[in-house]
């Protein structure tokens, strides 16, 4: 008998909606090395427990570890997590980076919250290429991409989203978005009924002020209260730019 596994047992329409993406976009071959990159919230945090569910069961053979940048905001307190990794015996990263310091130095004519983001993703991968991982992994859901596509398409004039798996412009790492399928309320009931460790504000900083992308979180909410189907709609809508395998994103 099986010893038994620390991971959660996540309910059949995650399971499923996570399946679907995977084999849709061929985000997984056999032997890959996944790296997580894991906020403490309720989305990545749920992506971790799915993903260890599915190593454990999945045909495909799999490597899984986690990686979080604690950008050393007040209010983001990200340590706890070491230790919920060590129970569910998955290899952590955990890189400390001062983001408001160096943002102060560094950043021009570009948001906070980009200038973050930008600079996770570049720890990440210098993580994933240090420790031998080739697929770095992102928790990023449908709601996120409806609303970067209405935000690419209101102040953009253009077509376009994140994508669900594409290989970066330097050639050695893939990334991929397992979630795209999964709506986020979805995310937010498994790791309320699993108890998962969230952390609250998973970027503080962010949350300070109105943002485009909560307007569009307002916005697609409105609209879905009178067409239930919205999201379903645009996950139609959106699949051929999710498709897309170029290194920009």
């Amino acid at each position: 008998m099986p010893a038994k596994s620390p991971c959660a047992n996540p309910p059949k329409t995650l399971r499923r909606a996570l399946g679907r993406a995977i084999a849709d976009y061929e985000m997984i071959k056999d032997g890959d090395r996944l790296l997580l990159g894991l906020s403490g919230g309720k989305d990545s945090l749920s992506l971790l427990q799915l993903l260890c569910h599915l190593k454990r069961y999945a045909p495909v053979q799999f490597d899984l570890g986690a990686v979080t940048i604690d950008p050393e905001i007040a209010g983001f307190d990200p340590e706890r997590l070491k230790g919920y990794l060590k129970t569910l015996d998955i290899p952590y990263f955990y890189h400390e980076q001062d983001m408001v310091a160096q943002a102060k130095q560094q950043m021009k004519g570009d948001s906070f919250c980009s200038y973050c983001a930008r600079v996770k993703r570049g720890i990440m991968y210098r993580t994933a290429r240090e420790q031998g991982y080739n697929v770095l992994v992102l928790g990023q859901h449908l709601d996120d991409l409806a609303e970067s596509f209405l935000m690419s398409a209101f102040h953009g004039g253009r077509l376009n989203t994140m994508k669900a798996h594409y290989t970066i412009e330097a050639g050695d790492l893939r990334v991929i978005r397992p979630l795209v399928y999964v709506r986020e309320r979805q995310l937010a009931s498994f790791a309320d009924n699993a108890g998962l460790p969230v952390i609250p504000d998973s970027c503080p900083a962010c949350f300070t002020k109105p943002t485009q992308r909560e307007a569009m979180k307002q916005l697609l909410a409105s609209q879905e209260a009178e067409h239930p189907q919205l999201f379903k709609s645009l996950a139609r809508a959106m699949q051929p730019l999710m498709a897309k395998k170029d290194a920009h994103d």
